[in-house]
Parts: C-alpha cells; structure tokens; sequence
C-alpha cells in the first residue's frame, strides 16, 4: 500500500521511544514519505521532517505509528478514530496488547505495511455523556472502557442501570465498568470480567466490588443504549473515567449515557497477526501439547 504521509507518535523524552522513531524516520524517509511527527516529539532538525499536532497528523497522514506501549496508543486512538486514518504500535511498553511490531522488527515490518501485506480490523469506540437534568455536562470516547466510581478509595456508592430505558438493576458498590472487546484484556479482565475477542459487537459489564454476592458480569449488544442515574444518596465524589485518562465529575442526581460511538479506529496488523497468540503469549496460557 503506497502510504504518502505518515505522522509519527509517541511518549516525549523517552529514549527508547526516540530511537525507535529515529530509525522510523530514516526508513520512512528512504521510501519518499513526507513525514509529520506529533510536536511534543523534539527531533534533530538535521531530519526533513515536519512538527505538528496530533489533530494535524490525523487530518493529513494515511498511516499514524505510534511508538510506545498501551496508555500512549488509547490516548491516540482516542484523537486518530475521528479520521480516516490507518493506525499501528511499535511496542515500548509493557504488555502491548494494541502495539504488534517490535523495536527489532521495524524494518521488515515496514516492508510488510507498504506492499499491502497487513490485516487490517476495525475497533469501534463507546461515549459517556454526562447530564444534569437535560443539560450536558461533559462527554468523552474510550476506546477500552468507561468506569462509574467514586472518587476515595473502598467508598460504596448507589446507582441505577437502564439499558434502552428498561430497568436492568440497583446497585450499591464501587462502581461500574463498562467495556469493549479490546478492552476486554485490560481494566475488566483485573475486575473479573470476560475477554471479549475483538469482532464481536458487544460490551461488557463488570461491577466492582458489588455488596451482594448474586451481582456478575453480563455481557450485553453494543448497540443498546445504557444510562447510569447516580442515587441522590451519594456524596459528590463520583467520577466517570475514560480510559484512565479522562475524568468527568458527576453530581447525586445526574444520569450519564453509555452508548456506542460511530467512529471507528483502524487498526492494522503484521500479517502473522493472531489474537489468540497474543493473548496466549501476553497472559502466558499454555502452549500446544503435541
């Protein structure tokens, strides 16, 4: 696939992240590629390439790599899934579940995305949207999951779950993790929840720390829309977190709607790509017998 240009992403004043992109940019620029990397990125100015935003990036660039682990490539995919942009990780973090190619394999592997040798998935997004009463407060996209909580650490709180506005449950607890099949692996999988291969159109709900002993996960169709109304009895100290990144402040009384973004983020893969390796290799599951 004949990539043009492509944005380069990644965890500012980290060196290992910098060398990776270093080498990035040296083979990128062997190829012809007009090359944007995000600004909070310092790059020698020996390089021909160019500082912008990550916005810019997602506006102009046919393929964004981000160099890192997990936490750099959700805050991307948050920013890049409102584009039609191709997206890939170079693992320099930790368990790179989101991030496929390693450090070592940047060159073979770059040769495998420009001839078109790629798999290539979609990932869909969901939104919170905060209200008090009928106005909006806040909204923001996750890619892994939304998490009702309270703000202190072991304080209960008191909700209501509505799911295409049938009454599905009352709850006092923790909270309430909402999340994706590609967040299946991540938060949720810590809080007892399934994983949730990536094709599947479904989230799952995973409460946290429940006072009763009946409360599970149960999985439910992505396309429904949730609401969550916060029990006048609580303290003002609930919060709803999107991705462990964004934090929305939630008042006793309002409701917050949980519903399935329309934006897509475009995942794409070296061609050995299997998530069953993945998961065997990430979560150490046994190997083959025979």
């Amino acid at each position: 696939m004949a990539y043009r240009t492509v944005g380069l992403i990644g965890k500012a004043s980290h060196k290992a992240t910098f060398d990776s992109i270093e080498l990035l940019i040296n083979e990128l620029l062997a190829r012809g590629c007009n090359i944007l990397v995000e600004n909070k990125i310092q790059i020698d100015s020996k390089f021909d390439v160019e500082s912008v935003s990550m916005l810019e990036i997602g506006r102009r660039a046919d393929l964004a790599i981000v160099v890192g682990g997990d936490g750099n490539m959700l805050g991307a995919a948050r920013v890049l899934a409102e584009f039609d942009i191709d997206v890939v990780g170079v693992n320099r973090g930790n368990l790179g579940f989101l991030t496929d190619i390693s450090p070592d394999d940047i060159t073979e592997q770059l040769e495998h995305l420009f001839t078109g040798n790629i798999a290539r998935e979609k990932r869909f997004l969901i939104e919170a949207l905060v209200y008090s009463g009928d106005t909006l407060v806040d909204s923001h996209n996750a890619v892994n999951e939304i998490v009702l909580h309270h703000s202190k650490v072991a304080h209960m709180m008191e909700f209501e779950l509505y799911i295409e506005d049938r009454f599905v449950f009352s709850q006092r607890s923790d909270g309430l993790i909402i999340a994706t099949p590609t967040g299946s692996t991540a938060y949720s999988l810590s809080g007892g929840g399934p994983i949730l291969t990536p094709h599947l159109d479904v989230l799952t709900l995973v409460p946290m720390f429940p006072h009763t002993l009946s409360s599970r996960p149960i999985v439910v169709d992505a396309n429904n829309e949730m609401t969550l109304k916060i029990s006048n009895n609580n303290s003002d100290n609930v919060q709803v977190s999107c991705d462990s990144h964004v934090v929305i402040s939630v008042n006793p009384g309002d409701h917050v709607i949980i519903r399935k973004n329309f934006k897509h983020l475009t995942l794409i893969h070296p061609p050995d790509y299997n998530y069953f390796n993945v998961l065997r290799k990430k979560l150490n599951w046994g190997s083959k017998l025979y």
